[in-house]
């Protein structure tokens, strides 16, 4: 046989060893993760729950979902083990805000700084959002009265 027929079945050989390898380093390092987890960290399940860690067994964990709720998962459903502050981030929305973060104001006024007033600013009345009265739509002139619901139109 020549080399050039079966250098496609070579490629095609070390390509799956190289995906094969790659699969079995995650698994390898999901397992690791699943094995260190501790009483008192913060975890998000495969199926999107963040809970906190009270108990780890052999193939299960207890995780407590909600103050006083708790409910035995098994370790293949951690998807993630949680960093404290990133734990804390998004369950009780509290961030570590750093003095060198530019602040964004609430609102773009500050972001246009002009020393002339704007041509609108001195009517400071609020716009009417809201959806006019039943007096003020203009009334068709039907002979027949609209139809409401149960009623029907059959005889």
């Amino acid at each position: 046989m020549n080399i050039v027929t079966l250098l496609p079945f070579i490629v095609l050989i070390g390509a799956m060893f190289l995906m094969t390898r790659s699969a079995k380093k995650k698994q390898q390092a999901a397992a690791q993760m699943r094995n260190e987890m501790q009483p008192g960290t913060g975890v998000r399940t495969i199926g999107g729950m963040y809970a906190t860690v009270k108990e780890v067994h052999d193939d299960a964990v207890l995780l407590e979902v909600a103050p006083g709720v708790h409910a035995f998962y098994a370790k293949n459903s951690v998807g993630a083990v949680l960093e404290d502050d990133e734990y804390n981030r998004i369950i009780h929305g509290t961030s570590a805000v750093k003095s060198d973060d530019p602040v964004v104001p609430d609102d773009a006024s500050s972001l246009t700084e002009t020393d002339e007033p704007a041509a609108d600013a001195s009517d400071d009345s609020p716009i009417d959002l809201g959806k006019k009265d039943a007096d003020s739509a203009p009334k068709a002139d039907d002979a027949e009265p609209k139809k409401t619901d149960g009623e029907s139109g059959t005889k």
